[in-house]
């Protein structure tokens, strides 16, 4: 692989943590998966939300930080590189989506703090599916607390995630377009994503639809 960091992101139901895991498999990466089942206050929030949203948020930054911190910094003499299923900016991109403007600014300022002591990703990945198939996603899973999401959450998540990026003028950041893929079943179209990843970009915001 061209990069020692890679984070790959995306939608709720996207795809991030199985891609992620395969390239940790094939590649003998060092995985970092996100640990989102262990916080309880998940399943709270989407049955009440704005009761909920403050605390699931900070204590999914609380827990990203930790994770993050801790095995980023560590060497693993065993592994080539490092493939997370997250970004910790997706606590802040969140956060903005779900909390109201006063809670949201106290927000940011303790993301900000944590944000500067972590490493950045070389390269982030970023999965766009369209709100159809992330449902159909979510549903074939089969997790709970999930059944219940809608549409018009989906969608504002995903805006949130096109205003970050295209803010961002210091990193290199492919969108890919996987409506049409299963990389998970089939290996052609693992293969397809694979040789996109693994090539050498400048900075900026670099497009694929296959």
């Amino acid at each position: 692989m061209y990069y020692n960091f890679i984070a790959i992101e995306g939608n709720i139901g996207a795809g991030k943590t199985s891609l992620a895991k395969m390239i940790s498999r094939d590649f003998n990466a060092r995985l970092i998966l996100e640990q989102f089942e262990e916080n309880s206050f998940l399943p709270k929030f989407y049955k009440e939300p704005d009761k909920y949203a403050f605390p699931l948020e900070m204590s999914f930054l609380a827990a990203r930080y930790a994770q993050l911190k801790n095995q980023l910094v560590a060497l693993d003499l065993f592994s080539n590189f490092t493939v997370s299923d997250y970004f910790i900016v997706k606590s802040l991109i969140f956060a903005k989506k779900n909390l109201p403007e006063d809670e949201f600014k106290l927000y940011s300022t303790f993301f900000h703090i944590i944000y500067e002591q972590l490493p950045k990703p070389e390269l982030l990945v970023y999965l766009y599916v369209t709100t159809e198939k992330l449902q159909h996603n979510i549903k074939k899973r089969g997790r709970p607390y999930e059944q219940q999401i809608k549409d018009e959450y989906l969608e504002r998540i995903q805006e949130g995630y096109f205003e970050f990026i295209k803010q961002q003028k210091d990193m290199r950041i492919l969108i890919l377009n996987t409506n049409e893929l299963d990389f998970v079943k089939n290996k052609e179209d693992y293969r397809k994503i694979i040789d996109i990843i693994n090539k050498e970009y400048p900075k900026g915001i670099h497009r694929f639809t296959f």
